[in-house]
């Protein structure tokens, strides 16, 4: 189960570079429902989501680096590419810092995943994020992925 709160950030973290982060290419072979294929830096994933906003369903499974280009020609839309920022919190919590490439590329999203949808709700946003963004589907890559730019 993945339960995970996403915003908007208003304004990036002065020490950004201290992070350790990671390149991540990805595409939708389906939106309804979600079956996404990614590369992150080198390693190659197919994962199937269920409907949902705070909590979903979500399942992993490896795929080769062959496997992964081989269905990188079979997505629908944009494919999308964005830099990811790790960076610890207290509570064992960490910010995914997402930071959008073309056409994308004023997008920034901060992600927290939660243990219990509690924890979740309780979580308080930090001063650099903006709006919370986890109810809506616009900014679900899922729903990038089918826009027109």
């Amino acid at each position: 189960m993945e339960i995970e709160r996403k915003f908007l950030v208003n304004k990036l973290p002065s020490n950004l570079e201290e992070y350790t982060y990671q390149t991540i290419e990805q595409g939708y072979l389906s939106t309804e429902p979600v079956v996404r294929i990614r590369k992150s830096d080198e390693k190659y994933t197919l994962t199937y989501k269920s409907k949902g906003f705070l909590s979903r369903e979500e399942y992993n499974m490896p795929l080769t680096k062959e496997a992964y280009y081989h269905l990188r020609e079979k997505i629908d839309g944009n494919i999308i590419s964005k830099r990811r920022y790790l960076i610890p919190l207290d509570s064992n919590l960490t910010i995914e810092l997402d930071i959008f490439n073309e056409p994308f590329d004023s997008l920034v999203l901060a992600e927290i995943e939660f243990d219990t949808e509690a924890q979740a709700k309780a979580f308080t946003p930090l001063d650099w994020f903006g709006d919370d963004v986890t109810y809506s589907c616009e900014y679900q890559n899922s729903y990038l992925s089918t826009k027109v730019v």
